[in-house]
């Protein structure tokens, strides 16, 4: 399989992820989305030396992985290439940053050290709980969420019809490579030649496609709003989750929980 059917494939395994049924996969799609946006916050928040305090908002991604039943392999397997580049982000601070800290075992850890570490766990933090809210909530829910956040109607539309032609273009990608496979047999890649006329095949093909997906979409009742991906209403078990994760998110950012647990059973 090559390597633009391998996007493609991954594409579609996230649509269907978000076809699962759990009770993660049941909340309101808003309630899903608030919560994620209050914990990318409060992981944001924390300062860059507070390394032991941010651990604790392990705790969110974790359990979301076990009830929705979502591997977390998954997740690190797809978002492999942004988990480098976020690890890669703070990998200067320990030279610009030398002033010490604290001392482990005879071995003194500088402020560089816990602030690319600090940074590291923020962005997979960040990186985990995105994936989760993709991944439990069909893009559809999701962009009807938005409307309701009041997110202007043309950002939420391009929003979705960006997703939805993405995999329609790598599909196209994808059948258009195996058709000149086929016609080259033994050649690795397509030849600079027919750069021209393959980019021009791909663009009228994508087109086609994106209109008849368009007119598919008016036909199931889009009209420039989400009225029919609306799910069911608010409920108590949606009010309970969002105000439970709150609470924690709050304590967790005010108070050193870790620190805190640590002094309670020395």
């Amino acid at each position: 399989m090559s390597k633009v059917s391998n996007a493609w494939a991954e594409l579609r395994e996230m649509d269907e992820l978000s076809a699962r049924t759990s009770p993660v996969h049941q909340l309101h799609p808003l309630t899903k989305l608030l919560v994620t946006l209050i914990y990318l916050f409060t992981v944001v928040s924390f300062p860059k030396y507070s390394f032991s305090a941010l651990t604790v908002m392990l705790l969110y991604p974790i359990l979301i992985f076990q009830v929705s039943g979502i591997p977390v392999r998954l997740c690190f397997h797809k978002l492999r290439v942004m988990l480098a580049l976020v690890c890669a982000v703070g990998i200067l601070n320990p030279f610009f940053d030398r002033a010490p800290v604290l001392v482990i075992g005879g071995l003194t850890v500088t402020g560089g050290v816990v602030s690319m570490a600090t940074l590291i766990l923020k962005g997979v933090f960040a990186l985990m709980a995105s994936f989760l809210l993709i991944a439990t909530t069909p893009i559809d829910r999701l962009c009807a969420a938005l409307r309701q956040l009041h997110v202007p109607g043309v950002l939420v539309t391009l929003l979705l019809l960006t997703y939805r032609y993405i995999s329609v273009m790598l599909r196209e990608v994808s059948v258009m490579t195996d058709a000149y496979a086929l016609r080259a047999p033994g050649q690795k890649g397509i030849h600079i030649a027919a750069w021209g006329s393959f980019l021009g095949q791909l663009l009228l093909r994508s087109m086609d496609r994106a209109e008849e997906l368009y007119q598919s979409m008016e036909l199931r009742g889009f009209c420039g709003e989400f009225h029919y991906a609306e799910s069911a209403g608010y409920r108590i078990g949606d009010l309970c989750y969002a105000l439970g994760w709150i609470a924690f998110f709050l304590a967790a950012r005010s108070v050193d929980l870790p620190q805190l647990l640590g002094n309670l059973f020395v």
